[in-house]
């Protein structure tokens, strides 16, 4: 352990992944966990995306991909990104990388030096603050709550700034939260962006497509605000496609490059077959992934009209992703069957082990009151788990 870097020794464990690692420990152990703490979709990838991963087997692609991706699939996000965002970006500002992850940790890598201040309007996801704390700068939690639709005000950003803030990261429709920023919504926070040219913006839009009613908006939309906003997206949730590991960015060109670089020394380019089905799942409709936006909704409908009934849970309703995020603080310095829960932690490791239900604690995400529950699960187990949550509650 000594001789372990600092580095590594300073970077908490993704809490998502430790709890999905300690879910699958209970299931090896015979216990029959439900899990509702992981990101991912159920469904199957289309089969019209998985046609064209054959199609690109038999074609023989099976050799080194240029570092930043496909010059038709940069062509093919270009013409999304226009399509869907009304972004106008050159394939010269498009990087593809081995998911999302590794766009946002490009990203931090080449951006920020040790020092920097990284504003985190909270709940943010649990990678944001992790891959800052790599890139050596320092995370600025912003705070929000249910009550506010876990929205902060441009108020909360201008007290937040300081010399030292580099760079902001928003995910609209938001991990965990499901909340999505409005257009005006965002107008008004980029109106106290516009004051300091020295803030870049991650936004980070891999939700946009698993939204229920709010338009999504980009906030490289914004003119002044479109030269220093890196627009972060990729196939894993809208597609159903997390194992394929395809993730990219529009950014000022200077940026792309930068990340290019970084990327060329680390993991060079992206899975040459996902890549080429990619540009299928980006240049067919919008309207062939409907269907599982549609499941989504009702599960969403199905979940909250469930946990409402329960005591102590407080809930809002997200107009977008797959979580509900509830505020359980209700619980804190109660003791239910003997163990004793002082906070989100203690909460959902108590559904773990007493409901056999895995979720994630708030804590992970900036905040201490909720729980994240992820109705990316058939309904049967949507029902039965929060049957469990309910019983071991009472």
């Amino acid at each position: 352990m000594d001789a372990l870097s600092e580095r590594i020794n300073s970077l908490p464990v993704s809490a998502t992944l430790a709890m999905a690692a300690k879910a699958r420990e209970l299931k090896n152990n015979g216990i029959d966990v439900i899990g509702l703490s992981l990101g991912e979709p159920d469904f199957n990838t289309p089969e019209y995306i998985k046609d064209a991963a054959i199609q690109a087997v038999n074609d023989n692609y099976n050799s080194y991909s240029p570092v930043d991706g496909y010059a038709d699939l940069k062509e093919a996000i270009c013409t999304k990104f226009e399509r869907d965002n009304q972004l106008n970006y050159k394939p010269s500002q498009i990087v593809v990388s081995t998911g999302a992850k590794q766009s946002i940790a490009n990203l931090c890598m080449v951006l920020l030096d040790p020092g920097d201040e990284v504003l985190l309007p909270a709940p943010y996801w649990v990678s944001y603050s992790a891959i800052a704390t790599l890139a050596e700068a320092k995370s600025i939690i912003i705070p929000s709550s249910i009550d506010t639709d876990f929205k902060i005000t441009p108020e909360q950003l201008e007290a937040a700034i300081t010399p030292k803030t580099k760079l902001i990261m928003f995910n609209s429709p938001n991990n965990p939260s499901g909340t999505i920023y409005s257009e005006d919504e965002y107008r008004a926070l980029g109106k106290v962006l516009e004051k300091h040219p020295n803030i870049y913006i991650l936004s980070d839009e891999i939700y946009e497509h698993i939204n229920y009613g709010t338009p999504h908006f980009s906030i490289a939309r914004i003119p002044e605000l479109y030269d220093r906003t890196i627009t972060v997206n990729g196939v894993a949730k809208a597609f159903a496609m997390t194992g394929w590991r395809i993730g990219y960015i529009g950014a000022p060109e200077w940026i792309a490059k930068a990340c290019n670089k970084m990327q060329g020394q680390i993991t060079s380019g992206a899975n040459c077959i996902a890549q080429r089905a990619t540009i299928t799942a980006l240049l067919e409709p919008v309207s062939r992934i409907q269907y599982m936006v549609d499941e989504f909704s009702n599960r969403k409908e199905l979940i909250i009209s469930l946990l409402e009934k329960i005591d102590g849970f407080k809930l809002n309703r997200p107009d977008g992703a797959f979580y509900v995020f509830p505020d359980v603080s209700y619980y804190f310095g109660k003791t239910i069957d003997g163990i004793e829960i002082n906070n989100a932690s203690d909460f959902a490791l108590f559904l773990l082990e007493k409901a056999h239900v895995a979720t994630v604690t708030g804590e992970a995400f900036g905040n201490d009151d909720c729980i994240r529950i992820s109705y990316a699960a058939s309904e049967d187990n949507i029902k039965e788990a929060v049957a469990r949550i309910a019983k071991a509650l009472s």
